[in-house]
C-alpha cells in the first residue's frame, strides 16, 4: 500500500505490535475467516496475492489453506519485517515473496504477474486515492481469478472521521493514548447499551475481525487517508471494470451514523469473462 498524501498513519507500526501476540489461535481464526469470506473457492494450487500485508496473518492463511504461491507487498518497511517474521516463523518453507511496494508503483508485466486470488482487506480506502488503488489492484486478476477486498462503509460522519483521524494520526503516541482509551470506554459502553457483554466482545473481537480489540481501536482512529464507500458504488465500480459480484458481506447502512465508526464492508467479484468477450 502507498499513500498519495503527505501524511498517512504508521500502520506498520500497530501491525508490528499486534504480531507480539499472535498465536496458533490467532492463526486459526484467520484461516477460517478467509475460508469464509471466499466460500466456495478453493485456494488449493491456487496464486495468492496480499496487497496491504500488514502483519502477514492474511498471507500466512492463505498458505494453510492450500495456495501454492503467495505474494505480498506494502509500502510501510515495518509491516514488511512483520510480514516475513511471522512467515518464517511459521511457514519457513513456502514460496513467499514479500516486497516493500506501492499499490500505484505496482504493474503485473504479463498474465504470470497475474493471480487467482487478489486478496486487499482494508486497505486501499487508506491510500488516498481509492478507487485508483482499486483499478491497479484489479489488474492483477487473472482471466478467471477474483478479487476479494474489503472497503469502509460510507455513512453520514465519514467527514468528521477523516477530520478525527488527520488529527490523531500525527499526535504523539502519549497523547494518542488517553483518546484511544475514552473512545474504547464509549465503544465498550454502546455495545453495553445494546444488551451485549463488554467483556465477552473483547475476548472474541480477534475472532471475527481478525485483529484484537485494542489494536484495532487505534487503527480505526489513526486511519488515515480515509475514503469510503457504499454497496453500490463498489459493485457499479468493478462491473465498468469488467467484473461481476460474487458475494458480499456487512454490507448493511451505518448504525448510530457511524458514531463509532462504520466497519468495513466485504466482497467478492470475479471476472465477467462473458461480457469481456462481447
Amino acid at each position: 500500500m502507498t499513500t498519495k498524501t503527505a501524511h498517512r498513519f504508521a500502520f506498520g507500526d500497530n501491525w508490528e505490535k499486534f504480531s507480539n501476540i499472535v498465536s496458533n489461535r490467532e492463526i486459526d481464526e484467520a484461516v477460517e475467516n478467509l475460508s469464509r469470506i471466499v466460500q466456495g473457492i478453493s485456494l488449493d494450487d491456487k496464486s495468492f496475492l496480499d496487497i496491504g500485508c500488514g502483519s502477514g496473518l492474511h498471507s500466512l492463511a492463505a498458505i494453510r489453506l492450500g495456495a501454492k504461491k503467495v505474494s505480498a507487498f506494502d509500502i510501510d518497511p515495518v509491516s514488511v519485517q512483520t510480514t516475513q517474521k511471522l512467515l518464517s516463523s511459521y511457514a519457513h518453507d513456502a514460496p513467499v515473496t514479500i516486497e516493500e511496494k506501492s499499490i500505484f508503483d505496482a504493474i503485473p508485466a504479463n498474465e504470470q504477474d497475474k493471480y487467482d486470488i487478489v486478496y486487499s482487506w482494508g486497505v486501499l480506502h487508506h491510500t488516498g486515492d481509492m478507487w485508483g488503488a482499486i483499478k491497479k489492484a484489479a489488474e492483477f486478476v487473472a482471466a478467471d481469478g477474483e478479487i476479494v477486498i474489503a472497503i469502509y462503509k460510507k455513512s453520514p460522519l465519514c467527514g468528521f472521521w477523516r477530520v478525527e483521524k488527520s488529527i490523531y494520526s500525527r499526535l504523539p503516541s502519549l497523547l494518542q493514548f488517553p483518546i484511544t482509551l475514552l473512545f474504547s470506554m464509549l465503544y465498550l459502553v454502546g455495545i453495553s447499551l445494546k444488551g451485549k457483554n463488554p467483556i465477552k466482545y473483547v475476548k472474541t473481537y480477534r475472532s471475527f475481525r481478525g485483529m484484537n480489540f485494542w489494536h484495532d481501536m487505534i487503527d480505526w482512529l489513526g486511519g488515515y487517508p480515509y475514503e469510503s464507500a457504499t454497496s453500490d458504488e463498489m459493485k457499479n465500480f468493478f462491473c465498468g471494470l469488467g467484473f461481476k459480484v460474487v458475494s458480499e458481506y456487512n454490507v448493511t447502512p451505518v448504525k448510530a451514523m457511524g458514531l463509532f465508526g462504520c466497519g468495513c464492508a466485504e466482497y467478492v467479484f470475479s471476472r465477467n469473462e462473458e461480457e469481456n468477450e462481447n
